[in-house]
């Protein structure tokens, strides 16, 4: 799927913004304290990357944990960070690279969890096409979407098969990522998802291989992480939030088809073969402990992102990730 796409479809959502279910079963004729409530901007429109959000929505987990929770898929995938740092939204859907970044530019974000623990970028090729290995790609055209952070992966792969930019021709695609290669206009594309781009030339009647970034030259990374403001996120809501979405996590884990009927009743237009694909193929990358830390991965990114010279200097960890959420208050 292009991103184009994915945009046309977040700026119809916008139109009409996603909310949170109202809570409608009153469980005790006492009365309830009042939910907490958070605004959470998502990175895209809704798709299974959102699996344990969506499912602790439909399922009422938030609202056991004592969240009220407003979804909001944004007109534009570069303002949930901001929107999360301004306080516009409590967390944010962001993506691990682009938190180094922003962190870099002095953005007062921090990561609050993770949602999904593994890559998905990949480089990706026709599985018919002369490409059989990284070194293949000498002499041969190569799209990209977004210069810094792409160039950044790209090259690290290229040189760990002995070749470097100067080897390959790049091509700015405009995100135009699987149909670029599909249609022949490259040979490889760097961006893609696996758990998106795959499914969708599939379905077009053409497989795709990907090569991934952690297997050539990459530090693993975590692909979508929950930000937010530390000065302004509540710790206890944040710690709620982390509980909420593991206990969705688990449940999606035990029983996927009930949860994928649960993800598609959020909206009529997810019931779909592609997100029916993405779904499967996105299971088993969801963070089973989304608020672990995980210091020394994120160390290691910082350090590759100072050899790259995106980054002037590396931080420690501390100034990426917040503390720890507390222990629930005993009852």
């Amino acid at each position: 799927m292009t991103r184009p796409t994915f945009l046309r479809r977040a700026c119809a959502r916008a139109a009409r913004p996603l909310a949170a279910a109202a809570l409608a079963l009153g469980l005790s004729a006492a009365p309830a304290a009042a939910a907490q409530r958070l605004t959470l901007a998502l990175d895209w429109f809704v798709n299974p990357d959102h699996a344990p959000i969506i499912v602790a929505q439909q399922r009422g987990i938030f609202a056991r944990h004592g969240l009220e929770l407003r979804i909001v898929a944004p007109a534009d995938p570069s303002d949930p960070p901001r929107m999360a740092a301004a306080g516009a939204a409590d967390i944010a859907v962001s993506y691990q690279p682009q938190l180094h970044l922003q962190r870099a530019q002095d953005m007062p974000l921090r990561r609050l969890g993770t949602l999904v623990a593994t890559p998905l970028n990949c480089l990706l090729v026709r599985a018919d096409g002369p490409v059989r290995a990284i070194a293949d790609l000498r002499g041969r055209r190569i799209g990209y979407s977004v210069a810094g952070m792409e160039r950044a992966v790209l090259g690290a792969m290229l040189r760990s098969a002995g070749l470097s930019e100067a080897d390959v021709e790049l091509v700015n695609v405009n995100w135009s990522l699987s149909p670029s290669v599909m249609s022949g206009q490259v040979d490889a594309v760097i961006g893609a998802f696996r758990n998106f781009e795959l499914a969708q030339m599939r379905l077009e009647g053409v497989e795709g291989r990907c090569f991934h970034p952690e297997e050539h030259g990459v530090p693993v990374y975590d692909e979508l992480i929950y930000v937010a403001n530390p000065a302004r996120l509540d710790p206890e809501a944040g710690r709620r939030f982390l509980a909420a979405v593991e206990e969705a996590t688990l449940f999606i884990l035990n029983h996927p088809e009930e949860a994928w009927r649960d993800f598609v009743s959020y909206a009529p237009e997810l019931d779909d073969a592609l997100n029916r694909q993405a779904w499967a193929a996105t299971l088993p990358r969801l963070a089973l402990r989304p608020a672990a830390r995980d210091e020394g991965r994120y160390a290691r990114f910082e350090a590759f992102l100072h050899a790259a010279g995106l980054i002037a200097q590396p931080r420690p960890a501390d100034e990426l990730l917040m503390a720890p959420p507390a222990a629930p208050p005993a009852r």
